[in-house]
């Protein structure tokens, strides 16, 4: 598990991260809000901390998912991304493990791919921690 990207400070739920998703108002945040809740949802043991600038969910202390809001899209991302399955090419970007979905206000989510690729990433970072 030594090469298992890790953490510090995890919590339940982080307060920080409350003041970041209200300081991403309108559309953009909403979206931000709504796939962060998602990641959220994934299991009680779900654990989250703002990290590089934006929000982190987290199984402990072992990251699975992000999202961030720039100036015209959200990114979901996930640490383990390279490694899912995507039957629907959402994924994006070419770094070792790191992947993430582009969304915009203007072009709807395909909502049922979205929710499996972080029931996907939730799931593999379970298997890594426990696993190793």
């Amino acid at each position: 598990m030594s090469d298992l990207f890790r953490v510090n400070s995890a919590v339940e739920r982080d307060p920080a991260i409350e003041a970041w998703l209200q300081n991403h108002p309108g559309e953009l945040g909403a979206i931000g809000r709504r796939w962060f809740e998602a990641m959220r949802q994934c299991g009680d043991e779900v654990r989250e901390v703002l990290h590089d600038g934006c929000p982190v969910a987290c199984l402990g202390n072992a990251p699975f998912g992000y999202v961030n809001v720039f100036n015209a899209h959200v990114n979901v991302g996930f640490f383990h991304g390279a490694v899912l399955p995507d039957p629907d090419r959402l994924l994006q970007g070419t770094g070792k493990s790191m992947r993430h979905v582009k969304l915009r206000p203007e072009a709807p989510a395909n909502t049922p791919a979205l929710s499996r690729l972080i029931r996907a990433a939730w799931s593999d970072i379970k298997s890594r921690v426990e696993n190793g």
